[in-house]
């Protein structure tokens, strides 16, 4: 059987840029082994498909996969589906703003829509409440693991935990750039981190509300060159370090090292006690096509 095959680079307005990712449009009835089997064919960090919700407050299923195993939620695989979504008219176009409720892993959650002129120009995430665990690591292992000095990392902040959806690794460095400079041991991260989380997602501020940053995978793909999970974490342990206020907007320029430049907006809301990061951006298409499944 045929099924439509889309692939769209997020986290981008331009093609050949930000964080690839594969889309099948229609993926009711598929086994689970053959869906993953399809994301290990694809070979991108995630593939997404989409299904009729099982619930009835939601618009549309997205089942998430990476190359070996199956996400409860994922920043540019969010971005992107939805915004390939509207592009094709299963998100209704109204000028302004649009909200719809989306079924995932992590359970239903909103997602909204910029429209201009009946396409969409922007699409926004909201990740689950932030939370955050203490980063018992040797600074020295950590730096080492990164290629880069202890005296590289930025003495001001922690390296700290955090999860919006899935935990990743905050790592601060002390300019934009040392963090050209990275050159990972993929062994000795995955020793320090792989217990706890997936990525070490190594950032420097540049200025209040700006920051640059690298999202160190320590497995297959190495680099991930626009992360908005670990995107959202960010923006709310900013806020928990009084760096970022609620509701100031983050910028965060990521894959430049990799020759492929992202933009993630992030802002971050403060309600009974709970930092709540939504994520923001953009995609463009780049592929679209059948695959027998």
């Amino acid at each position: 059987m045929k099924r439509r095959l889309y692939t769209l680079d997020v986290f981008t307005t331009r093609q050949y840029a930000g964080n690839p990712l594969a889309v099948v449009t229609d993926g009711d009835g598929l086994a689970l082994a053959k869906m993953q089997a399809i994301a290990r064919e694809m070979n991108l960090s995630e593939t997404v498909f989409v299904q009729r919700p099982t619930n009835n407050g939601a618009l549309a299923r997205l089942r998430i996969f990476t190359t070996t195993h199956e996400l409860p939620l994922a920043g540019h695989p969010v971005i992107g589906t939805w915004f390939l979504l509207a592009e094709l008219g299963v998100v209704p176009a109204s000028e302004g703003q649009v909200q719809i409720m989306q079924q995932t892993g992590a359970g239903i959650l909103p997602v909204e829509f910029s429209f201009h002129d009946g396409r969409p120009v922007r699409v926004t995430m909201t990740q689950k409440p932030a939370r955050f665990s203490a980063a018992k690591l040797n600074r020295v292992a950590l730096a080492e693991s990164l290629g880069l000095k202890t005296a590289d990392l930025d003495p001001t902040l922690p390296p700290e935990f955090v999860s919006t959806g899935i935990f990743n690794l905050m790592v601060p460095i002390r300019s934009r750039k040392t963090l050209s400079k990275i050159h990972m041991n993929m062994r000795q991260l995955a020793q320090l981190i792989s217990r706890n989380g997936v990525m070490a997602y190594c950032f420097a501020l540049s200025s209040r509300g700006r920051a640059f940053a690298r999202g160190m995978l320590p497995w297959g793909l190495v680099e991930d060159p626009a992360t908005g999970s670990a995107g959202g974490s960010l923006g709310a342990y900013l806020v928990e370090r009084e760096r970022l206020k609620p509701g100031e907007t983050l910028t965060i320029l990521q894959g430049i090292e990799m020759g492929r430049p992202s933009e993630i907006q992030v802002e971050v809301t403060s309600a009974r006690g709970r930092l709540v990061p939504k994520v923001s951006g953009s995609a463009v298409r780049v592929f679209e096509g059948h695959i027998e499944a």
